[in-house]
């Protein structure tokens, strides 16, 4: 009577067999190791130092302007900021931000990505320089443009636009939390698209050219051959363009330092927390809402590489 093959294993043996990676994978996993490896130390000891200070002083009661009467009260900063409203409304404001920046930027950067993708050779370079533009501009000069366009007294947009409904001469767009909260949006996404589109771009060049043109062939349609075949093959580049700029737009500053200082509920978790530390001079409650601002970045890390489900590290070599 024959046996079949998996009767035939020893106990031990039914186990799944351990991945096989060859000599060349191998030789340039050392390879990326050695390349990334002094980089990542320098930015570890860089990094590391504040982020465990931090730590240390949020554990205490620790008042600049009365350094002798620090007391150690375990996590008591971190109850205290919980417990408060204020952190709360900010982190709100914070989240709006980051999703309604983020998904426009998505959108607005994968249009730029594909007319730069399809442009003549000719105006390619002419078309990613002029789209890096407002990238380049440091960020508080692009703060201070459009606070300046959109102040009631000096700017020019209720004059340009005042054909639009609910806009007109008396109309001040820092008086109110939403008309503040879309200029603030506004300024960001002018500014980082260019980011996204280029990101994108380098994903759209990853895009095997016979895959899109064997389903051209096979009748599908732009839409069907964005959904099947170019955006699943850069599920890569999307991924790392949410992720730059969904902790870029959580951690955002300048703008609304700027353009309202957080008046009108428009206040945010870093301006918080810069406000705690440096204005009340809270240095134990300052550091508690900085590290909670660290966590909810790293949250944010997470979810995006697991919901996305991509192996950025590619392939590991042939067998």
């Amino acid at each position: 009577m024959s046996h079949d093959a998996a009767t035939d294993q020893k106990p031990g043996q039914h186990r799944k067999q351990k991945k096989y990676v060859s000599d060349r994978a191998r030789a340039e996993k050392r390879l990326g190791w050695y390349l990334a490896g002094p980089a990542f130390v320098i930015m570890l000891m860089v990094t590391l130092y504040p982020i465990l200070q931090a730590f240390f002083d949020s554990l205490y009661a620790f008042r600049l302007t009365a350094p002798d009467e620090r007391e150690f009260i375990w996590f008591g900063n971190y109850i205290t900021v919980l417990s408060d409203s204020v952190w709360w409304r900010d982190f709100g404001v914070t989240v709006l931000i980051t999703i309604i920046t983020v998904a426009v930027e998505l959108v607005l950067g994968f249009a730029l990505a594909l007319v730069m993708n399809k442009a003549i050779k000719s105006l390619r370079g002419l078309l990613r320089t002029a789209i890096l533009v407002p990238y380049g501009i440091i960020t508080v000069v692009s703060a201070y443009a459009w606070f300046y366009a959109f102040d009631i007294n000096s700017g020019y947009i209720n004059s340009w636009f005042g054909w639009l409904p609910g806009i007109d001469q008396e109309l001040n767009w820092f008086a109110e939390f939403w008309p503040s909260l879309f200029v603030i949006m506004a300024s960001e996404i002018w500014k980082t698209t260019p980011f996204i589109s280029l990101l994108l771009l380098a994903g759209l060049a990853q895009v095997p050219g016979e895959l899109t043109e064997a389903a051209e062939v096979d009748g599908a349609t732009w839409w069907e051959r964005m959904r099947r075949v170019i955006i699943p093959n850069m599920k890569a580049a999307i991924m790392v363009a949410v992720l730059f700029r969904a902790l870029d737009a959580f951690r955002i500053f300048d703008n609304v330092f700027i353009m309202t200082n957080g008046a009108h509920g428009t206040e945010v978790l870093s301006l918080l927390a810069y406000r705690t530390s440096i204005t009340r001079l809270e240095i134990g409650l300052g550091s508690a809402i900085s590290v909670l601002l660290f966590i909810c970045v790293l949250i944010i890390s997470f979810i995006a590489v697991k919901g996305f489900k991509v192996d950025l590290a590619g392939s590991q070599g042939g067998k």
